[in-house]
């Protein structure tokens, strides 16, 4: 089964998880200095918020529950040949996952993944190595990520 996701960047994650906590009507399933999340069944989305990315809507995507989903939506992303970058196995935003990018005719990047577990860092980068980023790539045809 499928799920939506987006990750916003804000300014201040304390008052935006009181905002989003209350709108939500659910405190977040995962939450550290600078990211929270909420696993939301109705509707069915996977909501981020940090302050390593810029303020706003920093990426869509879908989340999948079997990595079997994972590889038909890289298909399709594929066909829709816009410069899929496959990451593969990645550590981000407090996750192993597996996960494949393209950014739409509009410049907003998608993600598909899948995620194994839970883990203690936001990624496997040291934090002085870009204040910003999240795990988007500059450019879905390059590796550079995270």
């Amino acid at each position: 089964m499928k799920r939506f996701h987006v990750h916003v960047g804000v300014k201040d994650l304390n008052e935006s998880i009181q905002f989003y906590s209350t709108l939500f009507g659910q405190k977040p399933s995962k939450q550290k200095d600078d990211y929270a999340k909420w696993m939301l069944e109705d509707p069915r989305v996977n909501f981020a918020i940090s302050t390593r990315v810029e303020k706003g809507v920093d990426h869509l995507g879908f989340q999948v529950d079997e990595s079997s989903e994972l590889g038909e939506l890289t298909e399709r992303l594929k066909k829709a040949d816009l410069g899929i970058y496959d990451e593969g196995t990645t550590t981000c935003c407090y996750a192993n996952s597996e996960k494949a990018w393209v950014k739409d005719p509009s410049g907003i990047a998608w993600e598909t993944y899948h995620t194994m577990n839970d883990v203690e860092v936001f990624n496997e980068k040291p934090k002085d190595v870009s204040a910003s980023a999240c795990c988007v790539p500059k450019n879905p045809s390059s590796k550079s990520c995270c």
